[in-house]
């Protein structure tokens, strides 16, 4: 849930759509406003002494301020343990949860609005109106940025409480709008000495005073995000940035995105562990020298003209980064000979590895991937080139370890290499398949200025991607992604763990030739799907049986020595009682339309 946040400066805060409320810009004016030793009534001027006031008071309405800027933000005062969330565009790079019908990987991430903190027992004050302090903690450390900020305006025991909130907070997740400053920033960043991690969503331009803001508020910042919205510009160069990194001794996570003007950068860290980095483009040079750095993501920008040597790069990871464990890396320059100096670099303790977008990426890359990486968990080859051969080279080496493989937009793989797949690795948790098994009409259509020739070459090469069948039985698939599978006529599932299965743009799924046995089925994605097939699919999901836990008793021997299961023929009656006692939940699956 978002909330419009204030913006706190020395003219005031202001609310969206409301008036600015002016704020003391220092202490000295709280205690002129306070009238400290004044024997008179605030409110009617009479003396206080045996005066009971009648006057109700009057809500005076400030007048408005040009700083008119409102910044949703959340506050924790707990560490997060690092996740596996997705962080706005940045995508998770090693992550299947982010996989969407448009071949793009991108979930944004709810902010949490509350604090989330178990504290000490606070003392009394006997200015916070009467309650006690601790529950005054509780009170206010469940209010919003915004909220808190007005609740110091209560009273002087509230004041101190919500400035003790503010220094006690290790999370702050702010939107910086379009009118900001850096000043703004700072201001807030003034409050939470303690900050640990820190999300930025800017919305105006970002440059490197902003980093020396950070820098300078933030000694202890350990987790850092700064994210851009369309309208922003990101400006920082790769000097400034390698400046930052290097200053930073307690940084451990930088997650940055609209990199377009880096240039080239040289990251020296000795505690960075995970390092994300998107719309990269022509970088001159590109140096790690992050001996404990454990995860890294690169998005280049889809740009014909980008000239960066990845080769170089690849090299280079394995000199700097000896314990990188996960890569991703995502660009339309990825090719077999990057492939061979990653191999070449000898990444011992890497487990996942996501090269996307690479056309030239063959089945000898494959080969090279699995004879330097035998124990990989997780392997990203989407918008390759490779075919049915390289899936059979993937299951001989990777039986053991690969729980997820994710080949979408691999036009070469057919039903048949998936249906391998399938069988051959045992311990695959999801698998991605999407835009594999294509109608070569939708894709590409013939122009008029080919010849006949042609067509006929073309169609009879790609005739068995139309009408495909597809049999999947595997017992721990949880998800799996067939969206942009139009060349796919047939469909029978019977995978007792799957909840989670797309099939959007399947327009080609013939409903009566679609089986699905899959009980725990949670989601099923069917946009862009004929609706006979979405109404086959909600019939098949609400017909699917739900697991039903045994209700057999179980006895022990008169010793208690072993348990044993009692057999039907004797619990018959106390079977059929437990049953009407024990009533078995059906989960509802949604079949989702969007």
């Amino acid at each position: 849930m978002q909330h419009h946040q204030p913006h706190l400066s020395a003219a005031g805060t202001s609310t969206p759509g409301g008036p600015t409320i002016a704020l003391p810009s220092t202490s000295s004016e709280y205690k002129r406003g306070k009238k400290r030793g004044s024997y008179n009534c605030g409110r009617c001027g009479l003396p206080k002494k045996g005066h009971s006031c009648h006057t109700s008071t009057i809500a005076t309405t400030p007048t408005d301020s040009s700083a008119d800027i409102s910044a949703p933000s959340s506050l924790s005062v707990t560490r997060p343990p690092p996740s596996r969330q997705g962080y706005s565009h940045l995508r998770r790079a090693l992550s299947f949860d982010d996989v969407d019908n448009c071949g793009d990987f991108y979930t944004p991430e709810p902010e949490e609005d509350d604090f989330d903190v178990t504290v000490d027992e606070q003392e009394s004050d006997p200015d916070s109106g009467g309650l006690p302090g601790s529950c005054l903690w509780e009170v206010l450390r469940r209010l919003p940025p915004a909220g808190l900020l007005s609740a110091a305006k209560v009273c002087k025991g509230w004041r101190e409480t919500a400035r003790r909130l503010w220094r006690a907070a290790e999370v702050l997740k702010l939107r910086v709008p379009i009118r900001a400053q850096v000043g703004f920033v700072g201001s807030v960043l003034h409050k939470c000495p303690g900050l640990v991690s820190l999300s930025l969503r800017m919305e105006s331009d970002v440059d490197a005073t902003m980093l020396a803001c950070i820098a300078f508020s933030c000694p202890n910042l350990e987790f850092m995000e700064i994210s851009t919205s369309d309208t922003a510009l990101n400006r920082i160069t790769g000097d400034e940035l390698g400046r930052f990194v290097a200053d930073r001794r307690m940084l451990k996570s930088l997650k940055m995105e609209g990199c377009s003007n880096l240039g080239g950068f040289v990251l020296c860290s000795s505690s960075l562990s995970t390092l994300w980095l998107s719309d990269l483009c022509s970088l001159s040079k590109m140096v790690f020298n992050c001996p404990n750095l454990k995860e890294i993501s690169l998005e280049f920008s889809r740009q014909e003209n980008d000239s960066t040597d990845l080769i170089t790069m690849a090299e280079g990871l394995g000199r700097g980064c000896p314990r990188l464990q996960n890569i991703h890396i995502a660009s339309l320059r990825l090719t077999h000979a990057v492939v061979l100096a990653l191999s070449a670099a000898q990444l011992r303790g890497l487990r996942m590895l996501s090269l996307v977008l690479g056309s030239e990426i063959t089945d000898a890359s494959v080969a090279a991937i699995a004879s330097s990486y035998p124990n990989l968990e997780l392997l990203d080859l989407s918008g390759s080139s490779i075919s049915d051969s390289g899936i059979g080279m993937i299951c001989n080496v990777f039986p053991e370890t690969l729980s997820r493989l994710l080949v979408a937009l691999c036009p070469n793989i057919t039903s048949s290499g998936i249906q391998f797949a399938t069988a051959q690795l045992p311990l695959l948790e999801l698998m991605d398949c999407g835009m594999t098994i294509c109608d070569p009409d939708s894709l590409n259509p013939t122009s008029e200025e080919t010849s006949g020739c042609e067509v006929q070459k073309t169609t009879n090469a790609k005739m068995h991607l139309i009408h495909q069948k597809l049999i999947i039985k595997h017992s721990r698939l949880k998800k799996l992604s067939l969206w942009g599978c139009s060349g796919l006529d047939a469909l029978y599932l019977n995978c007792p763990g799957l909840n989670d299965l797309n099939l959007n743009s399947c327009n080609n799924l013939h409903p009566e030739r679609l089986l699905l046995q899959c009980p725990s089925l949670e989601s099923v994605h069917a946009s862009n799907c004929q609706e006979l097939l979405i109404g086959a699919i909600e019939s098949q999901v609400k017909n699917n049986p739900a697991p039903v836990e045994n209700l057999l008793m179980s006895k022990r021997f008169a010793d208690g020595s072993k348990r044993v299961r009692v057999p039907h023929f004797l619990t018959a009656q106390s079977c059929g009682d437990d049953k009407k006692r024990r009533k078995v939940e059906k989960r509802q699956c949604k079949v989702l339309l969007y």
